[in-house]
Parts: C-alpha cells; sequence; structure tokens
C-alpha cells in the first residue's frame, strides 16, 4: 500500500480504479459506430486506454469525502434526426475519463473526438472522430463512395475501416481487466452500418452495427462501449442507431486498510475477493468515504 510521507499508515487507504465513462450514441443514416467511453485504470500490470501503461492507485485519508460521477451513455439516432450524442465524462477524485464520441451521420453530421472516437460514415460527413490520449483510440475513417459505415474507436484499438457497400467496419476492441477477479472485457466501439448485407460486429460491450433498414444494438450498460450505427438510406421512419453504454467506477483496496460507505445519489455495491474488497459504482453522482 502506498502511504502518505509523514501520515499513519492505519490513518489513509489505497484504492485502484477503474473509470470509464460513458460511450458514444450510434447514427442511424449510413452511418458510424460510437466511439468508446475513455478507460482510465491503476490496476498493476494491466493497461489504461489507448494502450497507455497502469496509472498511480490513490490514497485517501480516512472520513475524507471523495467524489464519483458514473456518466451514462450517449442517446442513439432515432430514424433520420440525426440526434445521437456523445456520451457522459465519469470520474473519481481527480481522474476524469472522457465520454466517448458520437458515430457520424451522412446526412448532417460527422463523427465526434472523445475517449474513444466516433466512427465516419458513407455518402457524407465521412470524417472520423479522435480519441483521447491514454484513454482510447480514434473511430475508422468513413468514406463517401459507400453506403456503409465504419467502427467506432474502442479503448484497446482503432475502429475498422468499412470494407464495402456490403460490409461494415468492426467496433475497436475493448480493454480487459481482473479488477473484479474475473477477466471482463469493457469499452469497446460500436460496429458501424453495412450497406446491404453484413454490418459492423462488437466486442466488450459495443453494440454492432445494423444492415440496410435494421436496427443497430445498444451497447451494454456499465461497460462505456459505443453504440452500433444503423443505415436508413431513404429517410425512413426506421432504423435507429444503438445507444451508448453507461459508464462505470470500480475500486479495488485492501479490506483490512478500511470500510467504503457509497453516498446518496450514488447505485453501487461491495463484494470480497480474497484480502480485498471490490467496490462497484454503476450510476449517479456523490461521495465515498472510508472508515
Amino acid at each position: 500500500m502506498q502511504i502518505l510521507a509523514g501520515v499513519n499508515s492505519a490513518s489513509v487507504v489505497s484504492v485502484e480504479y477503474v473509470v470509464i465513462a460513458g460511450g458514444g450514441g450510434g447514427g442511424s443514416k449510413t452511418a458510424g459506430g460510437g466511439g468508446a467511453g475513455g478507460y482510465r485504470s491503476s490496476v498493476s500490470g494491466e493497461n489504461s486506454g489507448g494502450g497507455a501503461l497502469a496509472e498511480s492507485p490513490l490514497v485517501f485519508a480516512k472520513s475524507v469525502n471523495v467524489a464519483v460521477v458514473v456518466g451514462a451513455g450517449g442517446a442513439k439516432s432515432t430514424g433520420v434526426a440525426a440526434n445521437n450524442t456523445n456520451g457522459v465524462d465519469s470520474s473519481f477524485s481527480t481522474i476524469t475519463s472522457t465520454g466517448g464520441g458520437r458515430g457520424s451521420n451522412s446526412n448532417s453530421n460527422f463523427a465526434t473526438s472523445g475517449g474513444s472516437g466516433g466512427g465516419g460514415g458513407g455518402i457524407q460527413f465521412a470524417t472520423k472522430g479522435s480519441g483521447t490520449a491514454n484513454q482510447g483510440f480514434d473511430g475508422g475513417q468513413g468514406d463517401t463512395g459507400s453506403t456503409s459505415g465504419s467502427g467506432g474507436g474502442g479503448a484497446g484499438g482503432a475502429g475498422s475501416v468499412l470494407v464495402s457497400n456490403t460490409l461494415g467496419g468492426a467496433g475497436g476492441i475493448g480493454v480487459f481487466s481482473s479488477i473484479t477477479g474475473t477477466s471482463v472485457g469493457r469499452a469497446g466501439g460500436g460496429g458501424g452500418c453495412a450497406g446491404s448485407i453484413t454490418a459492423g460486429s462488437a466486442t466488450s460491450g459495443g453494440g454492432a452495427g445494423g444492415a440496410q433498414f435494421v436496427n443497430a444494438v445498444d451497447a451494454t450498460a456499465n461497460t462505456g462501449g459505443g453504440g452500433g450505427g444503423a443505415n436508413n438510406q431513404n429517410n425512413n421512419p426506421t432504423p435507429d442507431g444503438g445507444a451508448g453504454g453507461s459508464g462505470v467506477v470500480i475500486l479495488r483496496f485492501a479490506t483490512a486498510s478500511g470500510t467504503i460507505t457509497i453516498g446518496a445519489g450514488l447505485t453501487g455495491s461491495t463484494t470480497p475477493s480474497g484480502a480485498n474488497t471490490i467496490a462497484t459504482i454503476t450510476a449517479g453522482s456523490g461521495n465515498v468515504s472510508w472508515a
């Protein structure tokens, strides 16, 4: 355990964390997938997003309130509305992860940058969104000559570029962590749409894209995955893009060092894992503290 200089070790607690922001929403008009929420981790031997190494654990004095925010996933684009949004930032104390970028809609808007960038679309507005350094990767670049879309960036890799009018780009891979005692992949990018046959796939909580006139898939809650992109070429009322997955804040500390209180406004739970306690906070805004 890290110890603050001049501070009795019994009065502090050292905390490892995984902080994931909400993923971006997928577009619905010849669209790219949403980018994953930014991913920051201090778990020894594991990576943060964007290929970065683990950060340092944080050390807190007991009884001090520590702010936590869990970001919501970005809204999906519905029909031809092009109303998808970026995911919302998550934070733990001084650690902030940036919400994922939305996927492009070919009729009205570019993909945006975020923790991981949104995927570019076809026909128009093909430009990809960029990822944030040490949090995630870029989305795949779109193609104005195609009716498919590219994948949103993931915390572990860039979104794939669309292959053809019949094959959309896959979402970027996420990052695996064993902070809970089991290896779980999170923060995968959303898949791009397909012009006709096979939409882009997605992993690690990202939502797969949709083929022509088929709804894309929502990302999985509490993974920060990006939503899939859908393909509405003829201004029909459907299909819809996929919603971004909400973020999560996961904390691990030695059970012998203290007991955590998850305060009002936060939704969370604790579980034992060997000599450690795992606190998983899945929604809300508030404070935690140790005693």
